[in-house]
């Protein structure tokens, strides 16, 4: 029995040590990304009203949620996504606010995937929304925070894959498809079964031009050379905006000298059916999971009594931890804290000589000498511990201060420390 209790539940996991200090360190050096470009953090609960999640948002499926109950009877939800938490925010909290609101945001999301799946059921997302802008110049900077992002994480071969939900949208539209045609094509694609597409649209009484158009979704994938080529594919009014709209992005990006990193993909769909506008996701090897993602969604906060455009990202944390890891791409954990040894007698010289140098914002940790363990053993686990110094208190006028890191030591006197 104990021996279980010493496991995880399948799909969460423990982080420790020097793992978990690089975790903390990744996600400092992307939130500081954040607050560079003027986002103001924000908390949302952990759990929150299903309905706040329900189908009609275009969230993730129920049956992937950890749903519960409260005293009175209402079914709660640990959150599966934070953006639509975001939205209840903004419309509750900024209803009045017409000019843009930057808002990022840090913690964990819970779905409840099939075990045979092997992903992670607890993950970090490290995100941002800007709301009440609803131009082209915001999806340029959601796109340049993400690279930025990543190229602050360390990361220097990746790519930024960018679609277009209203371009599928518009094609769907025309085709007369209905709801469950719809999602049943969206599933196809996703799961890039061609047959069953083909299948599906061959059944449908369209026009050959709109036939072509849907069989060659996979193959608009590429440069901006891909957005040409769709244009000269299709007629369709709704289609041929989504483009213009990608045009336009792509110049913004390239005054941001970004460019390099983005590729687009006009049959890229989403989970999430609250996406307007573009949809993005970023990749890079080492995992097969995607690094970072995100949207327009201009008619979810209205869902929430705010009419209100706005576009979000997610770094998903725990992912670009694996990639840096396979790439070997080091965060580097800096030792911070310093280990006081001494010897019982000399107790109160040395939670003086700590507190004198926690004064100045030094980690210090105090450990009383044992006669049976070697300094050699105390030297090790400092090194395990990720302690960079020791000071060896053994007289009260004498410290030897040893650098873990050079090896170097040296008897200093007390108050010249």
């Amino acid at each position: 029995m104990i021996d279980k209790l010493l496991h995880t539940p399948e799909g969460v996991r423990d982080i420790y040590n020097a793992e978990c200090e690089r975790k903390l360190m990744l996600q400092e050096h992307l939130h500081h990304v954040m607050k560079l470009h003027g986002y103001k953090d924000i908390q949302t609960p952990t759990f929150e009203f299903f309905d706040i999640f329900s189908k009609e948002r275009g969230t993730v499926a129920a049956k992937d949620m950890y749903k519960f109950f409260d005293r009175d009877g209402n079914t709660l939800v640990l959150r599966p996504d934070i953006t639509p938490s975001i939205a209840r925010c903004a419309a509750k909290y900024y209803k009045e606010e017409t000019f843009p609101i930057r808002l990022c945001y840090m913690g964990s999301t819970f779905i409840n995937n099939s075990s045979y799946q092997g992903k992670l059921k607890e993950s970090t997302q490290l995100g941002a929304e800007l709301i009440n802008d609803d131009s082209p110049d915001a999806d340029a900077e959601m796109l340049a925070l993400t690279i930025e992002c990543l190229l602050k994480a360390g990361l220097k071969e990746f790519q930024v894959e960018i679609g277009e939900a209203d371009f599928f949208r518009g094609l769907v539209e025309e085709a007369g498809f209905n709801e469950e045609e719809e999602n049943q094509l969206r599933v196809l694609i996703e799961k890039k079964n061609m047959f069953g597409v083909e299948e599906l649209i061959l059944s449908k009484d369209i026009s050959a031009k709109l036939k072509t158009v849907f069989l060659g979704l996979p193959e608009l994938f590429g440069t901006l050379d891909k957005l040409m080529e769709a244009k000269a594919m299709t007629d369709n009014e709704r289609a041929l905006k989504a483009i213009k709209r990608l045009e336009q992005l792509y110049a913004i990006l390239t005054a941001y000298g970004l460019e390099k990193y983005v590729t687009f993909d006009l049959g890229m769909l989403s989970k999430y059916n609250y996406y307007t506008g573009i949809i993005f996701r970023a990749y890079t090897y080492g995992t097969g999971d995607t690094i970072a993602n995100g949207g327009r969604y201009d008619n979810l906060v209205g869902q929430f009594g705010k009419d209100a455009p706005a576009i979000g990202l997610a770094i998903l944390v725990d992912s670009l931890m694996l990639a840096l890891s396979r790439q070997k791409i080091e965060i580097k954990a800096e030792a911070e804290n310093t280990l006081i040894l001494y010897r019982q007698e000399l107790i109160e010289h040395a939670v003086a000589l700590a507190g004198h140098f926690r004064s100045q914002d030094m980690n210090m940790e105090l450990l009383c000498i044992k006669d049976h363990i070697n300094l050699e053993e105390y030297k090790a686990y400092a090194g395990r511990n990720g302690i960079g110094g020791i000071l060896y208190f053994e007289t009260p006028e004498l410290i030897t201060v040893i650098n873990l890191e050079s090896g170097e030591m040296k008897e200093v006197k007390v108050q010249d420390l």
